[in-house]
């Protein structure tokens, strides 16, 4: 009986050691298990990846996309001022309309373009700088073009707008389309497609209305 007694202790003795040391196995185990979980998100976590995932959202910009925010600044602003002379001059009323959706889209942009290129520590063009010396650069208007269009109203005022718009949002196409292909700030490149894609349609609206008359 008490040899019995003896075993059944010393049976437990070695049941608890070997849990004592299954415990520690798993514990080691856990420490080499979540090392290597570590090593396995290693690359989402690690400093490289972490720092191209927030180059690619924040982003990380190059030459294309500081010369895409210089050129477009400058080139929205002659928009919304060619836009702001059509509630007094235009005659259509989807003229005034086409006028308001440009300067409520591009204003926006502006401001937008110039944040980037602060927060790029590159100089935001200053509002001087649209003196039309720049005309010809992505279909920007020349000054006599944009005094010809001041000086227009009515019919005349609606068809010097839209075939001078027409050229002016050709240019910001083309323009958006190199930061398409050369850019590399996410944000900009998007804003780029959505230029494409609303100047697009707004200038095949123009030729239609072009065609209409």
């Amino acid at each position: 009986m008490t040899r019995k007694h003896s075993l059944v202790r010393r049976s437990a003795a070695v049941a608890a050691a070997g849990a004592a040391a299954l415990v520690l196995a798993a514990c080691g185990g856990d420490d080499g298990g979540s090392a290597g979980h570590g090593d396995h998100n290693a690359p989402a976590s690690s400093p490289e990846s972490a720092s191209a995932s927030a180059s690619a959202s924040q982003g990380q910009h190059n030459a294309a996309d500081v010369a895409f925010a210089k050129g477009m600044i400058p080139h929205h602003r002659q928009a919304v001022e060619m836009a702001g002379l059509a509630p007094d001059r235009a005659r259509s009323a989807e003229v005034r309309q086409l006028a308001a959706d440009i300067k409520k889209a591009q204003d926006p942009e502006i401001k937008t373009l110039s944040g980037w290129l602060t927060a790029w520590g590159e100089e935001v063009p200053a509002e001087g700088a649209m003196d039309h010396s720049s005309h010809g650069m992505g279909g920007m208007m020349t000054a006599e073009e944009m005094s010809r269009l001041e000086d227009a109203s009515g019919k005349a005022f609606d068809t010097a707008f839209m075939e001078m718009m027409i050229k002016h949002h050709e240019g910001a196409v083309e323009m958006a389309r190199t930061e398409q292909s050369d850019g590399a700030h996410g944000p900009a490149r998007k804003m780029a497609g959505e230029i494409i894609t609303s100047q697009s349609a707004e200038i095949e609206q123009m030729n239609q209305l072009l065609g209409e008359d």
